[in-house]
């Protein structure tokens, strides 16, 4: 199984290591995307910050993360298990997985990026920010930017199993699985139910929408249940406690009544 990831806006520090090496990266195939966007990003961050910070949507306060991006291609790299720290990263925990649930995560799971396109977590990329819905000068809209490219890519990494696509809607509008394969794709929304006035009533999370998905996403790689066909993803998430719905075809309602 194929799992799809958002990435985090939250990054560990940069520590230190040896930096970038752009041809270690998964998916050679986006090679020149890659690098196409990490030569704008770093030409906007070494010239006029004013304009990086309104390109990438920063505040003053976020200016050190301009500095940071001109420095991209000598700053320390880690690898990108290591390197996201938001919410739904860690709930995940990857670093505190066994070592038969860790190898699991380095076969399955996929990192989006506005910047890398998609990488494994065991790709060595330094902390940087820019996210997919950011339009570069030159490049324009990163979302259109990648969508030939990672069309060209992905198909070979989905294999023949099933993808479970737990991607934000910036990172989804990079790729969107096509034709056999979507049928192949099932996507997740977290709901959470409560009683009100003696009426169940159900909304969609945002915070802990991350946080619900990184659970399960670590429940199913400790657990060894990543199912070779769709169909039995609900039924796994079942027998791990989770209270599943299936509104519809490839698509999966988690529902939590404490968050």
């Amino acid at each position: 199984m194929l799992v799809l990831l958002p990435p985090s806006e939250g990054k560990a520090g940069d520590g230190a290591g040896a930096p970038l090496d752009p041809g270690s990266l998964s998916l050679p195939a986006l090679t020149g995307a890659r690098d196409a966007v990490l030569t704008e990003l770093v030409e906007l961050c070494t010239g006029d910050e004013v304009k990086a910070r309104e390109v990438l949507g920063l505040t003053e306060r976020q200016r050190s993360e301009v500095a940071r991006n001109a420095a991209l291609r000598s700053a320390p790299a880690r690898p990108a298990g290591e390197l996201y720290t938001g919410v739904l990263y860690d709930a995940l925990g990857l670093a505190s997985l066994d070592a038969a649930a860790r190898r699991r995560a380095r076969a399955s799971l996929l990192v989006f990026s506005g910047l890398w396109g998609a990488v494994r977590i065991t790709d060595r990329i330094p902390a940087y920010r820019c996210s997919g819905g950011v339009r570069l000068p030159g490049i324009g809209a990163l979302a259109a930017h990648w969508r030939e490219p990672l069309a060209a890519a992905l198909p070979a990494e989905a294999g023949s199993g099933p993808v479970l696509d737990l991607r934000s809607s910036a990172y989804a509008a990079m790729w969107r699985p096509t034709d056999e394969l979507a049928a192949r794709t099932v996507t997740v929304r977290v709901l959470q139910s409560r009683i009100v006035d003696g009426v169940e009533r159900r909304s969609v999370v945002s915070h802990f929408n991350k946080a619900t998905k990184g659970r399960l996403l670590r429940d199913l790689l400790t657990a060894g249940a990543l199912p070779r066909a769709p169909r039995r993803l609900a039924e796994a998430l079942r027998d791990l406690g989770y209270l599943v719905e299936t509104p519809g075809p490839g698509r999966l309602d988690v529902v939590v009544s404490e968050l």
